[in-house]
This record gives C-alpha cells, structure tokens and sequence, in this order.
C-alpha cells in the first residue's frame, strides 16, 4: 500500500520495501534520498494481525515521518548556508539516532499533552459529568476536536505551513494517479483530486470519534468496579487504551477507503476528507514534479528525463 508524508519542500513516499523522500534545493534541482524499509508486519507475524498492524505501523509511520522531517530540514539549512552544495553535512549515527529518538520522544509527549491530558482536565475542571461515562467522554472528545481544528487552522495562517500543505496535495494526487493506473506525469497527476480517503489528517479524526465510544465503554466498566472515577484514573488508564484506538481506527480507514466510492462509502470518509480542505492545498506544477520523482524513486522506476519533468535535475543519494 503506497503512503507518503509532505517534507519542507518536497515529498517523502513509501512503497513496498522502500521509503524515497525528494526535496527541491534552492537551486532548483532535486535531491532524492532512498532507504530500504522493511514494515514491523513483515519482520513479525503479529504484527500483520488486525488492530495490531495499525496500531504498529502508525509509530513506524511516526519514525519515517520525523526522520525524513529531519532530513529535509537539514537541506533547507544546508541551501541556507550555502555549503556543500546544498547537502547536508554527515552526522555520526549515534548523534543522529539519539537527536532522533529525542524528537520522536517530544513530539509524543507534547502531541500527549494537547490532544490528550487537556482535554480530559478541562471536561473535569469545567463540567459537571465526571462520572457520567457517556456525556464526559462526549464532551472530552468535542474539546479534543476543537483544539485540533483550531490547531490546524492557526498552522494554516503560517507562509512556510501553506507550502507544506502544498506539497501535502501534490503527495495526494500522484498517488491517486499510480492507484488509478493513470501513470507518474505531472499532466497525470495534475488533474486528481487533493482529498485522499487513506490520509493522515483523515486518521487522526477517526481516532478521536473512536476514542469517544471506547473510552465511554472502558470508564463505565471503571465505574461499576471502583464506584468512582477520577481525572487521574482516566488519564492512566486511557493512555493504556490509546494503542487499541489507534489499531481500531486504523482498520476502520482501512475498510472505509476500500469501499470510498458506494454511497455509504463515500458518507462515512467525507468528514476526513473535508478536514483535508485545511491540510492540503493545491500544488503547482514544479510541486507535482517533486512528488512525482518520490514515488518513481520509491517504486524503483528510473527517474523521469528533462524532456518529461521539464528538465529537472536530481541528485539520487541510496542509503543502505
């Protein structure tokens, strides 16, 4: 299944066995870094079982994520520099693997923080439904969605988080474009649509919906065995659930863009895919060609001549 992620100005793909991340320089070129990538469901066969393949392949996604963020961060300082042509420098990789798990670290701690303890300390501190399991949860998961939206809407404001959305659009539609058969063109890609049934900004809503109803369930259980729920009991055990969520809503998104084009389908992801009005914007063509080298160099096609991709010039960098 093809996935991909938006980087500062470029794209980062994932196919079958391979993980291919494109960035423009500021020189106009393109600059392409491959790695081999074997997903936890192919190195352990529980892995592959339902809700814990999700569940499993959202931190791997979370890793690839951070790493190839990184990556591009590190081009975009380079150019900035003006050093080494535009390439960053190397880094000893126990600094790097240590900068890594750090950042990985933070950003679940702060993603914790905001979408999760807040939530659950101001349904408490603001209402009167602490032990009331449905309507808590109802209104914990209305604050959750609140400050997500309002989060992705002050990110929208920001000039470098508008290309970033971009480049988000340019992921969506040249992967509509391979899944369709249409072929990787800018001409192809151009004409799909920027709203993808299997995105992540999709995911995230669908975790906070099921996490109303399975939070609801586990705190009525809580309350018929210990007769009294507090704000700290729910926030422990509730993060204990959170893996189980992420593996249901996973499965649910999974099942959902399968059938994107019925009429129930299409009911049920249209809410993801009007949320990805805020997260994707459409993209130009020099955004598209970017996207498009990802996926060739993901799937393992030769990168495409000047005369397809209007002479774009690419560095290819394969890391084994």
């Amino acid at each position: 299944m093809l996935g991909g992620q938006a980087v500062i100005e470029g794209v980062m793909m994932r196919a079958p066995g391979m993980v291919a991340t494109a960035v423009r320089k500021a020189d106009g070129s393109i600059v392409v870094k491959k790695e081999p990538h074997v997903s936890p469901g192919e190195r352990f066969w529980l892995f592959k079982l339902p809700i814990l393949r999700g569940a499993a392949g959202l931190i791997d996604m979370l890793i690839i994520g951070i790493r190839t963020l990184n990556y591009s961060a590190e081009i975009a300082m380079a150019d900035a520099e003006g050093g080494a042509n535009g390439t960053p420098r190397p880094k000893s990789s126990g600094k790097h693997t240590a900068q890594l798990g750090l950042t990985v670290a933070l950003s679940l701690v702060g993603g914790l923080a905001l979408f999760f303890a807040a939530p659950l300390y101001l349904a408490t501190r603001f209402f009167s439904v602490e032990q009331d399991p449905l309507a808590f949860n109802l209104v914990a998961g209305l604050i959750r969605v609140a400050i997500f939206l309002g989060y992705l809407g002050l990110l929208s404001l920001m000039k470098d988080v508008l290309r970033l959305f971009q480049y988000h659009g340019a992921e969506h539609k040249t992967v509509f474009a391979q899944e369709k058969g249409k072929g990787l063109s800018v001409d192809a890609c151009r004409t799909q649509s920027r709203f993808h049934p299997r995105c992540g900004t999709s995911f995230l809503l669908v975790v906070m919906v099921t996490a109303i109803l399975l939070f609801a369930m586990w705190d009525a259980l809580l309350i018929h065995w210990v007769g009294q729920i507090t704000v700290f009991l729910r926030l422990g055990t509730h993060l204990i659930l959170l893996p189980l969520i992420m593996g249901v809503s996973y499965e649910f998104i999974r099942l959902s863009a399968r059938h994107s084009e019925t009429p129930l389908g299409r009911l049920i992801v249209l809410p993801g895919l009007l949320l990805q009005r805020l997260t994707t914007k459409e993209p130009d063509d020099r955004q598209l060609e970017v996207a498009v080298v990802a996926l060739r160099a993901a799937l393992g096609q030769d990168l495409p001549d000047a005369a397809t991709m209007k002479a774009v010039t690419s560095q290819l960098i394969s890391v084994n």
